[in-house]
């Protein structure tokens, strides 16, 4: 099946309601860069929400380095939970690693997103309910994101 790069005129968008889509969503956003200020719960409306700047690893397949604004929504959140995000430097950048799902008491369970450096929040969720969608520009990125096999630090963008 040939896979179409997503660009200004086709941008990404998926929608994740099992842990086999999430495990999709988690893949495109490898290494995405997500600055602390740019993350928010809206407990009034059961949402997370995260505005990121996601490496294309589709058009990194093609060739091409690019990057692309983005939008990652969680509803039907519960709490949040961190652990190591320096929630009082909102210019701090955190690079994301993965995102995982841990059913409790299905469909509820605990959402991972796993950052370099030992960052990490935990959302529990009635169920999964995920949306990710580029919003705006893309630009070439300086380079494709590496990570030493040891789990040393990242290597890109």
């Amino acid at each position: 099946m040939t896979q179409q790069c997503p660009d200004s005129d086709h941008p990404l968008r998926l929608i994740a309601f099992d842990p086999e889509d999430l495990e999709v969503v988690s893949a495109h956003l490898q290494d995405a860069l997500v600055r602390v200020g740019d993350m928010a719960w809206l407990p009034e409306q059961d949402r997370f929400v995260l505005g990121l700047s996601r490496f294309d690893w589709i058009s990194a397949d093609a060739g091409q380095c690019e990057r692309a604004v983005a939008a990652l929504q969680f509803d039907r959140v519960r709490t949040v939970r961190q652990n190591g995000v320096p929630q009082r430097e909102p210019n701090s950048v955190l690079n994301l690693l993965a995102i995982s799902f841990e059913a409790t008491d299905a469909p509820a369970g605990l959402v991972l997103l796993t950052f370099s450096g030992g960052a990490a929040l935990r959302l529990d969720v009635e169920c999964l309910e995920v949306h990710l969608r580029d919003l705006g520009p893309r630009w070439t990125a300086k380079s494709r994101p590496g990570h030493a096999l040891d789990a040393g630090p990242a290597q890109g963008s």
